[in-house]
């Protein structure tokens, strides 16, 4: 059974052991302390493991923005990052919702096509070669 719930300080250090980049970049780590700090992060859990966390945000032009959902690689395909989009998007004050992966990232736009996320854009040159797409729910109105 997957739970979603906040994620709070004790849960950091599992959070960088999970995330691959967070193991390497200090601002991946960085980014995961403010987000868990400021209680716009949730995290997966099972068995009481955390198994993967997302953050959800309203700094894109003040509408809700999954800024990150990321899965523990064992614990992929799952139900895991469903599990947590959909939390996030009950939780979301905004009738506008937003995320982006990379064009690379097929698992993911795979997962946002089938909970009726639409693709709003493409933003070129965030990632060398690899653009990011944009993606939009509207919750209500």
């Amino acid at each position: 059974m997957i739970a979603i719930r906040p994620a709070v300080e004790t849960d950091i250090d599992a959070l960088y052991s999970l995330d691959l980049i967070a193991r390497q970049e200090n601002e991946r780590r960085e980014f995961i302390r403010r987000e868990v700090v400021s209680g716009n992060c949730f995290v997966a859990v099972m068995n009481e493991t955390v198994i993967g966390y997302g953050v959800l945000n309203y700094t894109f032009y003040r509408s809700g923005c999954i800024d990150m959902v990321y899965v523990d690689s064992e614990h992929r395909r799952r139900g895991v990052g469903a599990a947590l989009l959909k939390h996030m998007e009950s939780l979301c004050k905004t009738p506008k919702l937003f995320t982006s992966t990379n064009l690379s990232n097929l698992p993911m736009q795979s997962l946002l096509a089938k909970l009726d996320y639409v693709l709003s854009g493409v933003i070129h040159n965030l990632d060398d070669g690899d653009p990011e797409i944009v993606y939009f729910k509207r919750l209500r109105g």
